[in-house]
C-alpha cells in the first residue's frame, strides 16, 4: 500500500473533513490505488500556501477514463465528465 500526497483548496478541504465530500477527480498523472493512502494537504483559496491542516483518506475505489470507451470523443467534448457521489438510500 502507498501513500500519495496531494494539495488541495480550502474550500474542498472543509468539505471532505466534515463528509460532505468523498470523492476526487484528478488528472491521473500519478499512480493510485485501492488500498493506497491519500494524503490531502490543505493549502488557502487565494494565497495557495500550505495552512499546514492535513487529513489522510482511505482509497475505496479508484475509476480511469483514458481507455474508457462507453462514449465517443465527440459526446465527450460536448458534454465532459461529471463525478457523481452517493450513499445507499433504504
Amino acid at each position: 500500500m502507498a501513500q500519495v500526497q496531494k494539495k488541495i483548496l480550502s474550500e474542498y478541504f472543509k468539505k471532505v473533513l466534515s463528509g460532505e465530500k468523498k470523492t476526487e477527480l484528478r488528472l491521473a498523472d500519478f499512480k493510485i490505488n485501492q488500498g493506497d493512502t491519500l494524503v490531502l494537504v490543505e493549502i488557502d483559496d487565494v494565497t495557495k500556501q500550505e495552512t499546514g491542516r492535513k487529513v489522510n483518506v482511505n482509497v475505496s475505489y479508484v475509476m480511469k477514463t483514458k481507455d474508457c470507451t462507453y462514449w465517443s470523443q465527440e459526446e465527450i467534448g460536448k458534454y465532459g465528465f461529471q463525478v457523481i457521489q452517493f450513499d445507499i438510500s433504504d
